[in-house]
């Protein structure tokens, strides 16, 4: 028999203010505003969520440095040709801006016939030339396009003309990267101005998506989660939750798919341990689950099914590629401009490598994906699609189902990675979700426009919070401080890379998760240190442990955070009634007047997670994988060693004593073990 179990979700209640849909006397809402007063800049990167109004703030920007920066063109580079519908024309004037958005047919490459992603068309490369030497202004085309144009050009036919790379987190800093590579060829050459754009900032690998020195060339607008859905006039709640399931994934799907609710389901790869290798009798079996098959419609395409309340439900099916002609229908219906705020045209897309990112949907409610996805980028896409806001729509939901691994299979730990997977995905929204942190040592002062939880105190852990801005200013004793101007952007703006560089860390979660004899600061000073010495390889050891405390500090807090407003208790993986995550860090901030960085490290970043795994998993198959993770423990590496060497250094300095073998304090006993190591390695000359 098949079951599922849920794991309670993460839950975000949102204040609903409306400000997100605000418009200024030039119709821009509030990130368009603030990403317009950087237009000047030559080098502007957008870090802002899906349905933040990223594609019209381009517009803005571009009109302006094409009628007032002195600029010839504007080229925007899309991923896929169905997002190229993002920068149709648009009637800018009629909002209060001084020019409309036009782009003429034949410059809109991604409405031309023809393919799409990695394979060359000649006419499209050769459109791109033609553009290039018209008098005409703005062109679309896809990455594939825009790669062979360059190669076929070379970077200096697109001197003085602004290059726009939407879904910036498809770039990445391999060399194997065309796109990425060109880029850097641009800004080495540097008469081209660059605008990025990225919903995710998370690529979900080992490279980064620039490199630090051509980074820090770029000026950084960031909205946040936190102020994009607490600006909302509709979305109340956004709910994020894991379904565990036994047996064949298409009987589980009845218990989490409601066909009341607008939903996108997005099947497992064919490849995939949950798939049955048949994508199209999966599709079958979903509608057949929902109801009474009655046809397809033969103006959109969409499959008709009666459901047994009466009502019939519309469903895209964009799996099936058997017929291109039927698939084209079904595509051109759901980017029908006519019936983009038309609730009733659509009830359920299925898909599988459709509808992520770009997709735009806003009666989405819930996003319901079956099987772990690979990319952390691909998760946050996905869960993209259910946020936006919508009349009438007060939730949205995203939900994973996964196979949970039978204890008695001999692979049980290789099939718990999805689940570890899974779990880092959370981790990471939650972070994403958070508001903005805002770190300074003690009695650092009270910060303007911070408004502090029982008043400021001198001398005691102050916490303020900005409601407008959703950042918190929390104060901690023994805080280190960056000193370079990168680490300080660091710091500011890029400690969700340093986290998700962390949760995906497999040694980090299987220990912090499953090993018992794990002493938290084993996660939070070594593997952390580690992964911010790797990250960060040319910056001083002093700014390392600066970036490694403030990302340690804000995944810590909003998991403690996290717990209050949730009312999970850690000791028993009992959730209660969620209030927004705000309330958690309030009573957080009561609870703890006397907050320093080494109560921060003594919290494993993974307890409240394995406390709500614990209550929603087989038993058997929990102790089955703890036993052997345990058993997998091995002695430390020379690079650990000289780690915890240097932390004992550093206690030593601290305490006026070496840290003792005997210590009753497991953390004070691995630093003893690992100077001992090290010595050791030492005098074998394991250090060279």
């Amino acid at each position: 028999m098949t079951t599922a179990k849920p794991i309670p979700a993460v839950s975000f209640t949102t204040a609903r203010t409306g400000a997100s849909a605000k418009a200024n006397e030039m119709g821009m809402r509030p990130m368009q505003e603030r990403a317009y007063a950087k237009r000047g800049e030559q080098y502007l990167l957008i870090k802002s969520p899906p349905a933040s109004g990223k594609s019209r703030a381009l517009m803005f920007i571009a009109l302006d440095k094409l009628h007032s920066q002195g600029l010839k063109q504007a080229i925007i580079v899309v991923p896929e040709k169905s997002i190229g519908g993002s920068f149709a024309d648009e009637p800018l004037s009629k909002f209060g801006f001084w020019s409309d958005w036009t782009v003429k047919p034949q410059w809109n490459l991604c409405n031309a016939p023809g393919p799409d992603e990695e394979r060359v068309d000649p006419s499209k490369v050769r459109a791109v030339g033609q553009f290039l030497a018209s008098d005409d202004k703005v062109l679309v085309c896809t990455h594939a396009t825009f790669r062979f144009a360059v190669d076929q050009l070379g970077v200096e036919a697109f001197d003085d003309r602004l290059i726009a790379v939407d879904e910036f987190h498809h770039v990445s800093a391999n060399p194997d990267n065309r796109l990425g590579s060109q880029l850097a060829d641009f800004m080495k050459r540097d008469k081209a101005h660059i605008v990025a754009m990225t919903g995710s900032y998370f690529r979900g690998d080992a490279n980064p998506v620039l490199m630090p020195e051509d980074e820090a060339k770029f000026e950084t607008v960031t909205y946040t989660y936190y102020e994009q859905l607490n600006g909302y006039e509709h979305l109340k709640t956004l709910n994020i939750g894991y379904f565990f399931y036994t047996g064949r994934y298409l009987s589980a799907i009845e218990a989490v798919l409601d066909p009341a609710r607008k939903t996108i389901v997005h099947i497992p790869s064919v490849n995939s341990r949950e798939s049955t290798a048949d994508k199209i009798k999966e599709v079958e079996h979903i509608m057949h689950c929902l109801g009474e098959w009655l046809g397809a419609d033969p103006e959109t395409g969409f499959h008709r099914v009666k459901a047994t309340d009466g009502r019939i439900i519309k469903i895209a099916d964009l799996v099936d590629d058997s017929d291109q002609a039927r698939r084209s229908k079904v595509v051109t219906a759901l980017k029908d401009p006519a019936h983009k705020n038309d609730r009733d045209h659509v009830d359920i897309i299925i898909a599988l490598g459709m509808a992520k990112e770009g997709f735009d949907w806003i009666w989405c409610e819930h996003a319901l994906t079956v099987g772990y996805r690979s990319s952390l980028t691909e998760i946050i896409q996905i869960i993209g699609r259910a946020t936006r806001d919508a009349p009438g729509k007060d939730s949205a939901t995203f939900t994973n189902l996964i196979a949970e691994p039978d204890a008695t299979e001999a692979a049980v730990v290789d099939a718990i990675n999805d689940t570890l997977k899974a779990i880092a995905a959370s981790l990471l929204m939650e972070q994403v979700l958070a508001p903005r942190f805002n770190f300074t040592p003690k009695d650092h002062g009270p910060i303007k426009d911070f408004d502090y939880v029982g008043g400021y105190t001198p001398g005691e852990t102050n916490v303020g919070v900005n409601e407008a801005t959703g950042q918190l200013h929390f104060e901690i004793g023994g805080l280190v401080e960056p000193k370079s101007p990168e680490a300080a952007r660091v710091c500011r703006e890029d400690l969700n890379e340093v986290i998700t560089a962390f949760v995906q860390d497999k040694t980090a979660l299987e220990r912090g998760m499953f090993d018992e004899e794990t002493v938290p600061e084993e996660l939070t000073q070594v593997r952390m240190g580690k992964i911010v010495r790797d990250k960060y390889p040319d910056m001083t050891p002093e700014d390392q442990e600066a970036i490694r405390q403030h990302a340690i500090a804000a995944l810590n807090l909003t998991q403690k955070a996290k717990e209050l407003a949730s009312g999970v208790d850690s000791s028993q993986g009992e959730a209660k009634a969620n209030t927004a995550l705000l309330d958690g860090v309030r009573r957080f901030a009561m609870d703890v007047r006397d907050l320093d960085i080494d109560l921060i490290d003594r919290i494993n970043p993974f307890e409240a997670a394995y406390a709500v795994l614990a209550k929603s998993m087989n038993e058997a198959t929990l102790k089955q994988v703890q036993s052997v993770i345990s058993a997998k423990r091995t002695t430390l590496s020379p690079e650990e060693a000289k780690d915890y060497a240097a932390r004992a250094v550093r206690f030593r300095r601290e305490r006026n004593r070496a840290p003792s073998i005997d210590a009753a304090d497991e953390w004070e006993k691995k630093l003893a073990e690992g100077a001992a190591a090290f010595m050791r390695y030492d005098r074998e000359g394991r250090y060279g």
